[in-house]
């Protein structure tokens, strides 16, 4: 699949996940299986160590938890998470200010050649659902919205609730004649990545018109910093719809749209459906992958990986040896801290790949993770 302008090779090798998804209720049709990989017991290196991590907002309600369990494992160890933005994180980890990054939108091949440290890694941390969030006071609190009408709400061609195209998806249900505020990241954000790579492929218009990017030039909206700042121009604006990784709207209460997905069926976010879209993707072997827009009766269609950005050559021995290990933290142990804030943990056989990447990460040509 190509993403946007990175134009990735498709035929790279690639492996079909064959989803063991432990904790997200969804298991793939009959296929060889592999082991759950064991819970990791690398330690820290032995020094007092700061790391910094710094990108994206999609995936810090997570990375936060995991943060604190970490430290409290490994107190001689600080990691300083800093939820900027994907942008922003792709640009720190490529000027080499930081020790690793997260995004929700893969580096460009552009992007990559750019870093100033040589090879980075895509390591997947997490995979979620962007939700539609909306406030409306006086309409309802189940609300349907087809692709293109949603497609067409960003671009500012639907301008009212009750605009009869919304109308024929909701029958029978009283939508108040009250004007669409739209909401959207002002930062460079891998959550619009993940958002604007979902309707430039149900919307020819907005593909044409504004296209996928982890910025982009809105039509129309009120910008807000992070999902936080996005969470909190809907909930405090009526009549304000946009678009959050799926914790922001459920610990804020909000309500979200149902979408239509790429198999005609309406579903709300959830991390099963975000893994039922991950069960219909290819993973390449350098992991850039879109899952937007994924068949399935239950897939939801905006749904995506955050990815950990990190140096595969390390020039300090002790960062790199904690970098790593907290990665490989992250994407075993870690996981589990996700469910309860409706993240779905990283399939086995994914996680196994994972793995042999993250053995890949090297100090004057010795591997770090053992």
């Amino acid at each position: 699949m190509i993403l946007g302008k990175s134009k990735i090779a498709t035929g790279i090798l690639a492996g079909v996940l064959a989803l063991a998804l432990a904790g997200c209720g969804t298991q793939a049709p009959a296929a060889p299986t592999t082991p759950a990989p064991a819970a990791q017991g690398n330690a820290p290196s032995s020094s007092t160590v700061t790391l910094t991590g710094a990108g994206s907002s999609f995936i810090n309600p997570l990375m936060s938890q995991m943060v604190d369990k970490y430290h409290t494992k490994y107190p001689q160890l600080t990691i300083n998470y800093q939820s900027v933005g994907s942008g922003a994180g792709i640009k720190q980890i490529s000027e080499q200010t930081i020790d690793f990054g997260a995004t929700d939108g893969p580096m460009s091949d552009d992007q990559l050649k750019a870093a100033k440290g040589g090879p980075i890694l895509h390591i997947p941390a997490t995979l979620g659902a962007v939700a539609i969030a909306y406030n409306l006071p006086n309409g309802p609190t189940e609300l349907k919205i087809s692709a293109a009408n949603l497609a067409n709400i960003f671009l500012g061609t639907i301008t009212k609730w009750n605009d009869p195209k919304i109308a024929a998806d909701n029958a029978g249900v009283t939508l108040p004649d009250s004007a669409i505020t739209v909401a959207h990241r002002s930062d460079g954000s891998g959550t619009s990545y993940i958002f604007t790579d979902y309707l430039s492929n149900v919307s020819p218009d907005w593909k044409t018109k504004a296209g996928t990017g982890t910025s982009v030039n809105w039509p129309v909206g009120i910008g807000g910093k992070g999902s936080e700042g996005v969470a909190g121009v809907v909930k405090q604006t009526p009549g304000a719809i946009g678009y959050v990784e799926m914790a922001y709207a459920v610990q804020n209460k909000m309500s979200m749209a149902s979408l239509q997905n790429k198999d005609g069926k309406w579903v709300q976010p959830s991390a099963d459906g975000a893994s039922v879209a991950a069960a219909a993707a290819t993973i390449p072997a350098d992991m850039r992958v879109s899952i937007v827009n994924a068949p399935g009766a239950t897939a939801y269609p905006i749904a995506g990986f955050t990815w950990a950005l990190v140096y595969q050559q390390q020039t300090d021995k002790d960062k790199g040896l904690d970098t790593v290990n907290f990665l490989d933290y992250v994407i075993h142990d870690g996981q589990s801290l996700g469910t309860a804030l409706d993240y779905c943990k990283l399939p086995d056989n994914l996680v196994t790949r994972e793995e042999a990447l993250l053995k890949t990460v090297t100090y004057q040509g010795q591997p770090l993770l053992k």
